[in-house]
C-alpha cells in the first residue's frame, strides 16, 4: 500500500518517545508499503539523519517549524485563531498546500498522522486517515495548567486548554481510523465521544536486538534508576517526588544506596538534586543501555499522563527489576508481585524500592519475568504486525 505519514517531528535520531515509536515502525512496516514521509523540523541541521530514514521511506519532505516555539507569529496565531498553541506551533507556512499538490500527484491508500495536532495540515481529501495519539494531549495541558503555571497565567492557559480539547475531540471524530497505545485510552475517548468509535490499540514497543544486548555489571552500592525526557511534565514531577518524599525513606533503611537521574533537558531544579551526595543527574547519556546496565532497580512513580512508558519496557528487557504506580504501567500486560512491584504512595514506593534491593533472589524472578514479558508481546516485529492489520482493513 502507498502511504503518506505526517509526524511533527524527524524520527531519528531516537530521543524521545515518539521518534523511538515512529523509526521501529518505519523500518518494520517498509517491508510491505511504500512510505512517503511529511515531517517537521526545528533546526537544518537535522537533515544530515536524512540517510537513515532514507532506507525505510520511499520520498521526505521536511517543514521548517520554529526552534523556540514561543515567537510572535506562534503566540498571535494561537491568540487570535480558534487553534490553540500546540497547533499553531504545529502549523508551517506551505505545509497543507504541500500535502495537497503530492495527494494530487500521487495516488495514496492511506494517510497517518502521528498526533491530533499535524491533522490541521492535511486538506479535504478522499483518501482514509489513520490518526494515532500517543498520549491524550489536553490531559496533560490541563495537569500543567493546574499544578505548575504561574497563578496570573492559569485563565489565559484554561482558554487555550480548552482549545486543545475541542481540536481533539474534533479530528478524534473526523479520522477514519483511530489509533491508541492503550486499552485504557481507548475506553477514555470512547466516553469522551460518547460513541463506539473506530479504535485499535497499537502499543508501543522495544527493540529486542538492541536491548538484549545488555550485560549487566551492578555495582556495589545498591543503585537506583530513573529515567525519563524532562520536556514532559510528569517526569519532572516523579523525579521531585522520589527526591523529596521517597529518597529519604530508601537512605534510612540503605544508606549507601545511590540514585542515577537519567534524562534530556534536565531542569536546573532537577540539576541542583546532584549536589546531593547520593543522587547523581547524568542527563541525556549516549547509549541509554548504560544505565540499565548499572541498575538494580528502575524507580518510575507517574501519576499523570497517558500511552505506556518505554523506560518501563526499556528496564524490563535489559533485566532491571521494576518498582512503579499502577499508571506508569498502563496498558501493559503485566501484574503486580510477578513481573512488577507496584505502589501507589510514596511510602509504599520506598517500601517496594528497599524491599527489592535488599533481596537478590527477588530480583532475579522480576528480571526473569520482566524479559520474559518484553519477548512476548512488545517487540516492534510484533507491534509493527499489529499496525500492518490496520493498515490492511483500507485496502481496496
Amino acid at each position: 500500500m502507498k502511504v503518506l505519514m505526517l509526524t511533527p517531528y524527524l524520527p531519528y535520531p531516537l530521543v524521545s518517545g515518539g521518534q523511538i515509536r515512529t523509526y521501529n515502525l518505519l523500518k518494520h512496516l517498509s517491508k510491505h508499503h511504500d512510505i512517503t514521509l511529511f515531517a517537521l523540523i526545528k533546526n537544518e541541521s537535522e537533515r544530515k539523519h536524512l540517510k537513515e530514514l532514507k532506507k525505510y521511506c520511499k520520498k521526505i519532505e521536511l517543514f521548517k517549524r520554529t526552534q523556540n516555539p514561543f515567537v510572535p507569529r506562534n503566540i498571535l496565531l494561537a491568540g487570535f485563531s480558534p487553534y490553540p498553541f500546540v497547533v499553531t506551533r504545529n502549523l508551517p507556512l506551505g505545509m497543507q498546500r504541500e500535502v495537497k499538490e503530492e495527494l494530487s500527484r500521487e495516488s495514496y491508500d492511506l494517510i497517518h498522522a502521528e498526533t491530533f495536532y499535524m491533522m490541521p495540515n492535511i486538506p479535504p481529501t478522499t483518501v482514509p486517515i489513520i490518526l494515532a495519539e500517543q498520549t491524550i494531549e489536553y490531559l496533560g495541558y490541563l495537569d500543567y495548567t493546574r499544578k505548575k503555571a504561574f497563578p496570573l497565567l492559569r485563565p489565559l492557559l484554561a482558554i487555550d486548554v480548552a482549545k486543545i480539547k475541542y481540536w481533539e475531540r474534533h479530528y478524534w471524530g473526523k479520522a477514519d481510523k483511530l489509533i491508541t497505545m492503550s486499552s485504557e485510552d481507548k475506553a477514555f475517548i470512547e466516553r469522551e465521544l460518547g460513541v463506539k468509535k473506530n479504535i485499535s490499540v497499537v502499543a508501543n514497543g522495544v527493540d529486542l536486538d538492541f536491548f538484549s544486548k545488555v550485560k549487566k555489571h551492578l555495582p556495589k552500592d545498591p543503585t537506583v534508576l530513573f529515567v525519563g525526557t524532562f520536556k514532559w511534565l510528569p517526569n519532572i514531577e516523579a523525579v521531585d517526588e522520589i527526591v523529596a518524599k521517597i529518597w529519604p525513606l530508601v537512605l534510612k533503611e540503605l544508606p549507601t544506596a545511590k540514585l542515577k537521574i537519567v534524562g534530556f533537558s534536565p531542569t536546573d531544579k532537577i540539576k541542583n538534586y546532584g549536589k546531593n551526595p547520593s543522587v547523581e543527574v547524568l542527563g541525556g547519556i549516549d547509549d541509554i543501555r548504560e544505565a540499565f546496565a548499572a541498575a538494580h532497580v528502575l524507580l518510575a512513580p507517574i501519576r499523570s499522563g497517558k500511552g505506556t512508558r518505554y523506560k518501563v519496557l526499556e528496564a524490563m528487557i535489559t533485566g532491571t527489576p521494576v518498582v512503579a504506580t499502577t499508571l506508569a504501567v498502563e496498558g501493559l500486560d503485566i501484574k503486580s508481585g510477578r513481573d512488577v512491584l507496584l505502589a501507589d504512595t510514596s511510602k509504599s514506593l520506598a517500601s517496594a524500592t528497599v524491599r527489592l534491593l535488599k533481596d537478590e533472589s527477588l530480583q532475579r524472578k522480576l528480571s526473569e519475568a520482566g524479559k520474559r514479558v518484553v519477548r512476548d508481546g512488545y517487540s516492534w516485529d510484533i507491534i509493527a504486525k499489529d499496525l500492518d492489520t490496520v493498515y490492511k482493513e483500507f485496502k481496496h
